[in-house]
């Protein structure tokens, strides 16, 4: 019995596959609170400076003369992160984003060879325990330190979890989890924008959003291998035991669905823009959804047609007038945005079929690193407008069109089996070659009658 059949005979998403699901989705709180972190424990509140002599001077002297104006605890009111050394704050955000490209390239071919669970559980235990030395860092290089850690297990354990939820249900599913995962992200974004607001210093903050990481380690701990792993290499038999719910429920972890957090009430402030950061893109996955399960838009061209639409937005943008008013740049700009997530979401499902199970999590975090260099080189983007107003949103168009044309060279997945090995995926795509000539063949012969 193949991987196929045995989904179909048991259920594709079943009860004991939906509360594995729901664990490891809800996990995407977990990993969305350690990813903005930096935004809110970074916050440079309003200073000046007394008492200080006109000359050069050093840090420690500085630190004994500043006086930050607002009642703010966070790494820059505690080790003074201004002037000179007001960059260390962009330095531990870009160490953490180092870190999940690293992850991204390490973590995958490493799920691939000797299984997504213990990655997965070895990952997510250690990215707990380096959150908890960034909570108690006596030190900025140790906070530092710490987040570059946090970030390379937080961008290992994304991918091995989001392949999981994919494997653990038949392939008709696949959308449905994946676009979850995302919008859970989205929701974990704004939940750590009301948690900021509450919970003000930064220590308690960063020990408080650590520990729900605790809860979904004990969660995750009774957690099966991936089946269609286990078909991969071989192992039927331990395949055919995952398929039977032989473990508890995982009733704790619908707290979170529980979870109401209130935002800020303050317009501009930094927690209600955490929020919106993560609710601007929560209109984007019901499309998802919708679109690439229909036979006549599929994955290839919804996740083009996003990203076309995404560069329209930032081509409109360019052509109003710099006098216009903010209501319709911002405007365009929320619905590039929203177009950019869903393609973004879409991507992900995308891949994961693409590539075959052997494989599968080393293609995706190929495909991650590539995201994260883009991520690296975007905030340089708006420098160019050095150059004209409207470069930024220019070079924004250009990567946006370039992508949907790009993507649509792409095969189709919708409604087609994955693939476990390499040598499934040739014949699959050997028959398809076939079957498309046969068919040309015909037409050909018809015309000429």
């Amino acid at each position: 019995m193949d991987i196929e059949t045995a989904f179909h005979t048991v259920g594709e998403f079943g009860p004991y596959q939906k509360r594995a699901v729901t664990v490891l989705v809800l996990a995407q709180v977990y990993m969305a609170c350690q990813s903005m972190l930096i935004v809110l424990v970074g916050y440079t509140p309003e200073y000046r400076v007394e008492n200080q002599d006109g000359g050069s001077s050093g840090h420690r002297e500085l630190q004994q003369h500043v006086i930050f104006t607002e009642d703010v605890d966070s790494i820059v009111t505690e080790w003074v992160l201004i002037r000179q050394q007001a960059y260390k704050v962009s330095l531990a955000g870009s160490l953490f984003f180092t870190g999940l490209l690293v992850g991204n390239v390490v973590f995958g071919p490493l799920s691939d060879r000797i299984g997504r669970r213990p990655v997965y559980l070895t990952g997510l235990f250690f990215e707990v325990m380096f959150g908890y030395l960034t909570a108690l860092a006596p030190s900025y290089e140790v906070f530092a330190a710490s987040r570059l850690l946090v970030g390379l297990m937080n961008g290992g354990i994304g991918l091995v979890c989001f392949v999981l939820t994919q494997e653990y249900v038949g392939k008709s599913y696949w959308a449905m989890t994946g676009t979850l995962t995302s919008m859970i992200f989205a929701v974990g974004i704004a939940l750590f924008g009301a948690l900021g607001y509450f919970v003000r210093p930064w220590r308690t903050l960063a020990m408080v959003a650590n520990s729900s990481g605790v809860l979904f380690f004990l969660l995750s701990v009774t957690l099966p291998e991936s089946p269609r792993w286990l078909y991969s290499q071989g192992q039927t038999e331990r395949a055919e035991e995952v398929r039977t719910p032989a473990h508890a429920l995982y009733c704790c972890s619908l707290v979170y669905y529980g979870l109401t957090l209130g935002a800020s009430a303050t317009s501009g402030s930094r927690f209600v823009n955490v929020a919106m950061y993560g609710l601007v893109e929560l209109p984007a996955y019901p499309l998802c959804i919708y679109f690439i399960n229909k036979s006549w838009a599929g994955r290839r061209k919804s996740m083009s047609s996003f990203l076309f639409l995404a560069g329209s937005a930032c081509l409109c943008t360019t052509l109003i007038p710099e006098n216009s008013g903010e209501v319709l740049i911002t405007s365009l700009a929320l619905l590039g945005k929203l177009m950019v997530s869903a393609a973004f979401n879409i991507a992900y499902v995308y891949t994961s079929e693409l590539y075959p199970t052997v494989i599968r999590n080393a293609g995706l975090g190929v495909c991650s690193m590539s995201c994260r260099v883009g991520g690296i080189l975007a905030p340089f983007v708006p420098s160019m407008r050095a150059l004209h107003a409207s470069m930024p949103f220019t070079v924004f168009c250009l990567s946006g069109l370039s992508a949907g044309c790009l993507g649509l060279l792409l095969p189709e997945t919708l409604n087609r089996p994955a693939a476990d090995t390499l040598e499934e995926l040739s014949s699959s795509r050997v028959l398809e070659n076939k079957v498309r000539l046969q068919i040309q063949n015909l037409q050909n012969a018809e015309g000429k009658h």
